[in-house]
């Protein structure tokens, strides 16, 4: 009979459903249960494309005797979580602090029943032992034994542990200036650990660290060239998708040689502007190519047939890691001409060793096409018709494989996330990959995850489920800032303005400063996180200060630069401590100390054409900028910003604000003198 899990809205609890173990949901009932029976908890958290929360099912949860063990000994609960990335938080944080080591999927926490506090934690445990760790079975049997015979031993841990969380949050607000130490900090610290080689960090394993390489991008030639020989290395290697676009999660070497294979929409959001940005700071046509690659993947292979995107594509397809990605000479010299494999095989090694697990190959670049036809004696054109045509080849090939599984959440946060990269690209290509989709996904936010002026995190198996966190707020007031930039509409505005006023009245820590990543009206947790540095994505209260400046700037509405200044100086002990890790905070900081120039051009559609240079320049420039038509309903100072005929742009930065300007190429003299 299938569990309590048949019935969720997440695809990894679905997968469970079937298991011999009697798993709850994480629910009030199952925390009653828990204190009823006089049980300790265990609790299993994880998602669907975790390649070992996939082997640790395997091996222990679909195995009946160690079943039977859990469901004598424990209650045991089940957690996706990208749909409660509260509990999430707060149980790698008591990983951490209890195993004295990070934490990561799948987490196996064990936490007394009547206060959830943990008092044994790990991540992966197999079924018998090995990797020099006890098997499963072991660790349940030992674990019970504890909690029932130190009862006294165990409370004195826990209430120390409980004592950790509930301060880890808090902190003394710096009352001194502000100032840019923290940026030159980071910046310093990323140069020290630059791998020159490779790019990224130096050693493995290798993650795309997105805010880091928007930070760099951000700063002198130095910062620049970092970034630009990271993401040329992660394109050209074995992070990328080379046939179906888009980017793995990560790295398991040094070389960004062999990834793991989940493929996430987080991922691949956060860098599609990256490439875009990078493609015309560097006037390098490859990043473009790139960005349209990753934008091609998120929109055929991401969008759910009525709007919106779905989360990620597992790394495993009939039960091996990496097994729809991977090759065998003789398959790819089967799909090909022989001229199209004479010009892959050296591209992308096919004449050298196998590069994974000893038997296959994974696509790479290991030598330049231009390189390849001077061998080949074939000009480039020639040679570049001839590997798009393997790769569509190829393409079509791999389609026919099994797939990996798919997770179909639409999450607020990584669909926002996605919108406003979409919408960033098109400020620096022409081409504005996936604006379309982003458009629909918009759409779908707003019909199917605001409800009733109440946000909501995600949608699946048509139900709208979970009260939206920080991260959903404020990356969708993020999203909703840059499309306003490319077309104005009344009802998104609205729908900032509510978002900001929710971070504010719903989420910031007024005693203290910042936001924390719940709503005050949330379900009480052992911990209240309040995040300032990034994971795999960027901290919340990054994010919500950008987004918070922009809009306050835009509008004259002092409260929400005054709740960005308290954050800040909330997150300086963090930024003074770790500032490599906390680029969406750098970012912000960088933002409050020197504005970013604003542009509000109030033109109607049949007068644009003529300021249609001036708002190339301001693109190019990365300026902000808004094109408002006359009849426009308006708030705070957008309201005094007063449409003329023909037009008229009024340029603001910080609270220091131009004469208006009637003249474009006046307006392109003046944006000449202003940076972002």
């Amino acid at each position: 009979m299938p569990n309590r899990l048949a019935s969720e809205t997440s695809p990894y609890l679905r997968q469970h459903a079937e298991n011999p173990v009697d798993w709850w949901p994480w629910s009030d009932e199952a925390l009653a249960a828990a204190r009823r029976e006089g049980k300790p908890i265990l609790l299993s958290i994880g998602y669907a494309a975790c390649h070992w929360c996939h082997v640790m099912a395997h091996e222990s949860f679909e195995d009946e005797a160690t079943a039977r063990l859990m469901n004598a000994l424990y209650v045991n609960i089940k957690v996706d979580r990208e749909e409660r990335p509260d509990i999430d938080k707060v149980y790698q944080l008591a990983h951490q602090a209890l195993a004295r080591r990070g934490g990561g999927w799948p987490l196996t926490m064990f936490l007394t029943a009547d206060d959830l506090v943990p008092f044994f934690a790990g991540t992966y445990f197999p079924r018998t032992p090995r990797y020099n760790m006890p098997a499963f079975a072991q660790v349940l049997e030992g674990v019970r034994a504890w909690h029932d015979d130190k009862p006294d031993e165990m409370r004195t841990q826990n209430g120390a542990l409980a004592r950790f969380l509930a301060e880890h949050a808090q902190g003394n607000a710096h009352a001194g200036n502000l100032d840019d130490t923290p940026i030159r900090s980071a910046l310093a610290r990323i140069a020290q650990g630059f791998d020159e080689v490779n790019g990224g960090h130096r050693g493995g394993p290798k993650f795309p660290h997105a805010s880091e390489i928007e930070l760099l991008l951000s700063h002198g030639d130095d910062a620049r060239a970092m970034a630009r020989h990271t993401l040329a290395a992660m394109a050209e290697r074995g992070l990328a998708d080379h046939l179906g676009g888009g980017f793995f999660r990560y790295c398991v070497d040094a070389e960004w040689d062999i990834p793991h294979f989940e493929k996430m929409l987080y991922d691949n959001a956060q860098l599609l502007p990256l490439y875009a940005r990078a493609s015309a700071l560097f006037d390098e046509p490859a990043f473009a190519t790139v960005a349209s690659a990753c934008a091609d993947w998120l929109a055929r292979d991401l969008q759910a047939p009525g709007g919106g995107l779905w989360s990620s594509y597992d790394a495993d397809s009939e039960g091996e890691e990496g097994r729809y990605y991977v090759w065998q000479p003789d398959e790819v010299r089967g799909a090909l001409d022989a001229d199209e494999y004479a010009l892959v095989a050296p591209y992308y090694g096919l004449d050298q060793p196998p590069n994974f697990e000893g038997h296959a190959w994974h696509l790479r670049m290991r030598r330049p096409l231009a390189e390849v036809a001077v061998h080949l004696r074939i000009d480039i054109d020639m040679a570049r018709r001839r590997f798009a045509s393997a790769n569509a080849k190829l393409l079509a090939r791999r389609a026919q494989r099994v797939r990996p599984g798919l997770d179909d959440k639409i999450l607020t946060a990584w669909n926002a996330l996605a919108i406003g990269g979409a919408a960033r690209a098109a400020r620096w290509m022409k081409t504005a990959p996936l604006l379309a989709e982003a458009e629909r996904a918009l759409d779908v936010l707003h019909d199917k995850l605001w409800l009733d002026g109440r946000l909501y995190a995600s949608h699946a198996g048509g139900r709208t489920r979970f009260p939206a966190y920080l991260d959903d707020h404020a990356f969708l007031l993020d999203a909703l800032l840059a499309l306003l930039q490319l077309r104005w509409r009344e009802r998104d505005l609205d729908w900032a303005i509510a978002l900001a006023d929710t971070l504010l009245e719903g989420f910031e820590d007024r005693d203290g400063g910042g936001f924390f990543f719940t709503a005050h009206d949330a379900e009480a947790l052992p911990q209240r996180p309040k995040p300032f540095i990034d994971e795999s994505l960027p901290a919340g209260n990054g994010i919500a200060a950008r987004a918070l400046l922009m809009l306050g700037h835009l509008l004259g509405e002092t409260r929400y630069l005054e709740a960005v200044e308290r954050s800040l100086r909330a997150a300086w002990s963090s930024l003074a401590e770790l500032p490599h890790a906390s680029c969406a905070m750098l970012l912000a900081l960088g933002e409050y100390l020197e504005p970013r120039t604003i542009v509000v051009l109030r033109a109607d559609e049949n007068e644009r054409e003529r300021w249609r240079a001036a708002i190339a320049h301001a693109d190019a420039a990365g300026i902000d900028r808004w094109c408002i038509p006359s009849a426009a309903r308006l708030p705070g100072v957008l309201a005094q910003q007063s449409h003329a005929v023909g037009g008229i742009a009024y340029v603001c930065r910080g609270s220091a604000c131009l004469p208006p300007i009637s003249d474009p190429a006046e307006l392109v003299e003046q944006l000449a003198h202003h940076r972002r």
